[in-house]
Formats: structure tokens, C-alpha cells, sequence
């Protein structure tokens, strides 16, 4: 596998979400998950990515489990700062106390003595960034974590941030249906030096290529409850995987090996995380990274999946309040 930058941190060129592998599971279910963590330190693809609220810790235990063992052949994400408090209601929790007693439980249920990349999951806007990216950098200092991120941070924030300490990963949403980044966030990464790491490249599945309506998702499937996958919405964004598929065909591989091959083709400091917990898919998402686009498949790409191309907001409206803070 060909390696990134993130900022100073090496990583795959192509990591792994771990989201979609089980918080709380059944016995088959934690297994195929190990597997396919396994066969990913295999194919040299282990930069993989989780976050305490995965399960709210159940995901990094998993994660623990699958990597004991083979500590060198994985570069560990996780992220700390989205929290349920006793009520069962969700909030963000951005302040310098909290940064230092979340890392050490992820430390605790991962089972290592050090995380790769540590990310603040969302911003909070209580709590001036610096503060928090203070509290991190101790972290680092104490020999926690070795390199910092934010995963939906705006402009200003990210600039601030930077500011305090490196800051080597900005990670949100990107792939040929949102292309929001492009406008301010992907030229700042590239200003400071900081990586960035796409997650739900595959547009959640929809240029997996596999899903052809709303009977194509379960009926308890969270993506209902996002816009994009509802009605008419739903109906027009699916046409956006036609030329993908096209040139899919015309290459001999999927649309989804196409739309991650358009990722890192975009910028040499952008790295997809796509999620499975299945072997086949991890194996085929690896091999997009030998996957070369001609110009004019880039330029038919883009043309055809041009930024606000898609229907609807890409998280319901209460989670779109957390976004780009």
C-alpha cells in the first residue's frame, strides 16, 4: 500500500472507518469484524479509525481485542468530545479536564499505551478551541498520543488550533457528493500543512453502487433519518452514480474503487477512511489506490458531480447545528 502524510504522521493512503464494525455485537458478528482488522495489517492498509462514541466504548474494546498483539502494524485514530449524558441525551464536551480523562479510557479500551492521532470529534462551541487544543498538547507531552486532529472544524477554527499546536489531520465529509471542502477548508490544509482524511468517501454507500432506492436500506438503517436518502431526494441523488458507474465499467473495476481513485486524485494529502466490516470490501477498497484517472474521466467526474449536486443536507437538521464550528 502507498503511504500519506498527515501533516509528519505516515499513514496508508486508504485507511479504514471502523464505525460501521459493532458497538455492542453478537459473537459472529465481533469476529468477521477481527478478521477483516486483521487482514487490513496484512495488506499494510492498518490506519484505522474509531472513536468513543462508537458504541459509546463498546467499538474501541473491539478494537483493542483485534490489534493486541500486532500493536506496530496499525496507526490507531480515535476521537474523544461527543458524550451521553445519564438522560440518554447527546452533547459536546470540549473542556481541558474532559480531553485528559477521555484519552485515558480510550487508552484503557484500546489497550495501548499511546494513540496515533487523537481527534476532538466535534467542536465546542462553549469552549474556546484553544483551551482544548491546549489540554491535548499536554498529551502529547506526556507521551499519550503522538499527533493531533479535529474532525468538523471551520477555517477559523482550524487556523486557531494550528496555532497552539500542529495540528496534523482535519477530518470531515468528502467524497463526489459532498464537496463542500473544497471551497476554504481544502486550501488551508494546504497553507499549514495539515492532512486531511475523507470519511464516508463512498457517500455512505450510495456510490458503493449497491443501493438502488429506500427498500434498498433496512427498515431501522440510520441513514433513513438523513435527508439525502428520503424521497425525491433519494431519487435524484442515485443519478448521480451513473457516470460513475459508466466509467466503472469502462475501467473493469466498481464505481466505489472510481470514486475513491477521484479522492486521491484530488490532493496528494487527502486520505480516504472508507468503513466495512467486510474482508471482500476492504480488498477491493485498497486496490483503488492503483487505480490511475485519465483527465478527462477526472473532468467527467467532476462535471457530472459538480459541489451541491446533491439533494438534501448531508446530516439531519440537529446534527447539521455541530458542524463547521
Amino acid at each position: 500500500m502507498m503511504k500519506r502524510m498527515l501533516g509528519r504522521l505516515e499513514v496508508p493512503a486508504i485507511g479504514l472507518g471502523c464505525m460501521v464494525m459493532p458497538g455492542f455485537y453478537f459473537a459472529g458478528i465481533e469476529q468477521q469484524s477481527i478478521d477483516t482488522l486483521h487482514r487490513a495489517a496484512d495488506l499494510g492498509a492498518g490506519f484505522i479509525d474509531t472513536s468513543d462514541m462508537y458504541g459509546f466504548g463498546e467499538n474501541e474494546t473491539l478494537l483493542g481485542r483485534a490489534i493486541k498483539g500486532r500493536r506496530d502494524a496499525y496507526v490507531v485514530a480515535t476521537k474523544f468530545g461527543n458524550i451521553r449524558r445519564p438522560d440518554g441525551s447527546q452533547d459536546i464536551d470540549g473542556h481541558p479536564e474532559y480531553v485528559i480523562e477521555a484519552c485515558d479510557k480510550s487508552l484503557q479500551r484500546l489497550g495501548i499505551d499511546v494513540i496515533d492521532l487523537y481527534y476532538q470529534h466535534r467542536v465546542d462551541a462553549r469552549v474556546p478551541i484553544e483551551d482544548t487544543v491546549g489540554a491535548m498538547k499536554r498529551l502529547v507531552e506526556q507521551g499519550k498520543v503522538r499527533h493531533l486532529g479535529l474532525s468538523e472544524a471551520g477555517p477559523q477554527t482550524l487556523r486557531r488550533a494550528h496555532a497552539v499546536h500542529p495540528i496534523a489531520a482535519l477530518q470531515t465529509e468528502y467524497s463526489l457528493w459532498t464537496r463542500d471542502v473544497e471551497r476554504e477548508i481544502l486550501p488551508l490544509c494546504r497553507e499549514l500543512g495539515v492532512g486531511f482524511v475523507a470519511y464516508s468517501p463512498l457517500g455512505r454507500g450510495v456510490f458503493g453502487g449497491e443501493i438502488a432506492g429506500a427498500d434498498s436500506l433496512a427498515q431501522d438503517d440510520r441513514r433513513r433519518s438523513h435527508p439525502r436518502f428520503q424521497g425525491e431526494n433519494l431519487k435524484a441523488n442515485l443519478a448521480l452514480v451513473e457516470p460513475v458507474r459508466r466509467i466503472a465499467q469502462a475501467k473493469g473495476c466498481t464505481p466505489a474503487q472510481i470514486a475513491l481513485a477521484w479522492l486521491l486524485a484530488r490532493d496528494p494529502h487527502v486520505v480516504p477512511i472508507p468503513g466495512t466490516r467486510r474482508i471482500d470490501h476492504l480488498e477491493a477498497n485498497v486496490k483503488a489506490a492503483g487505480i490511475s484517472l485519465a483527465p478527462a474521466e477526472m473532468a467527467l467526474l467532476d462535471s457530472a458531480c459538480p459541489p451541491d449536486a446533491a439533494k438534501g443536507t448531508r446530516y439531519p437538521e440537529a446534527q447539521m447545528k455541530r458542524l463547521g464550528l
